[in-house]
């Protein structure tokens, strides 16, 4: 149909995704296929939709967005984050929803725990763009017991796949196994980052994503996320920056806000420290000095010593009384 100036339109890719078929990615896919047809005509990457445009997919209408889902999966060992049909074990099968989702993100076959799935494409890419600060958080076990350079060097940032890692929290929780906070999702990165310092990953669990955290659900089952998590979640995509991550993202480290107190408590308890050393040596010059000696002598030689020169002489007269 004509599209005047003034008329609403949303990108190709975004339209597609939003009837929740596939993510924006995947819909960059088909037009490159030339599987899209807008108004009977082969689709093109940068084209948009306006107000009664047919849109096609395999000569078929797509039909309006579906009420959106969102469900939290704890993903065992082995099964693979892909909607692709032709792998045996991927994601999609293994749930069994009876309707269309992908998942947000991915999380390697080797590892387990939370991983979202959903229909609303909108979310997606809003989620996993490390610069609007979207965490996730994961429990790892490595092969030998750590030291605390390890700890601090991952935290530092570690260089892998050409780029360094960006700042993030790290703690101890025994000997083999630590907690980390990451906001990239870089291929294989936890893994990588441990075997750049001699360290194998033996297990890899993630509990958290955002405000929704693992918790007891089984490993292999799936639940709906509660209306409380997912208006969290919206609320925080809400303002998801469009910017690239490098111009988003200010390269500051994770710091406990214990720590935080403890260094700025560090300042005035040194000033009363020195504080305290300059006030104790002026009392020593007080005690010690010239001023401090003569006043021990006129104690010595003050109205204590008359008084005992009068109370002596009393003593005296009184014995020669006595006497005559």
């Amino acid at each position: 149909m004509a599209q005047g100036p003034n008329q609403k339109s949303e990108s190709l890719n975004k339209y597609i995704s939003s009837t929740g078929i596939c993510s924006r990615r995947e819909a960059d896919e088909f037009i490159k296929a030339k599987r899209v047809k807008i108004n009977g005509e082969i689709a093109k990457g940068g084209n948009r939709v306006f107000p009664g445009d047919r849109v096609l997919l395999d000569g078929k209408t797509l039909k309006a967005k579906p009420k959106p889902i969102y469900i939290a999966f704890n993903k065992p060992v082995g099964i693979v984050c892909t909607t692709d049909e032709n792998e045996r074990d991927n994601i999609i099968d293994y749930i069994g929803y009876k309707e269309r989702l992908f998942p947000i993100g991915r999380l390697d076959k080797d590892s387990e725990g939370l991983i979202f799935l959903t229909n609303d494409g909108d979310i997606v890419n809003k989620i996993l763009r490390a610069g609007n600060r979207h965490d996730k958080e994961y429990i790892v076990k490595v092969h030998k017991p750590m030291n605390h350079a390890f700890i601090k060097d991952m935290m530092a940032g570690v260089p892998i796949l050409d780029t360094v890692t960006k700042k993030c929290k790290v703690k101890k929780l025994n000997k083999v196994t630590f907690k980390i906070t990451l906001i990239q999702g870089l291929n294989r990165q936890i893994r990588r980052m441990c075997e750049h310092f001699g360290y194998e990953v033996i297990e890899l669990k993630r509990v958290r994503i955002m405000n929704v955290k693992l918790g007891k659900l089984p490993k292999g089952k799936w639940r709906r996320l509660q209306r409380k998590e997912v208006s969290e979640i919206l609320r925080a995509v809400e303002g998801s920056s469009k910017l690239p991550q490098e111009q988003i993202y200010q390269d500051e480290p994770y710091e406990e806000p214990i720590k935080k107190e403890k260094k700025e408590q560090a300042g005035p308890r040194k000033e009363k420290k020195e504080r305290g050393e300059k006030g104790g040596r002026k009392k020593s010059n007080r005690g010690s000095g010239k001023s401090g000696g003569r006043k021990s002598t006129a104690v010595k030689s003050g109205k204590r010593t008359g008084k005992k020169t009068e109370e002596g002489k009393k003593k005296v007269g009184r014995k020669n009384n006595r006497r005559k």
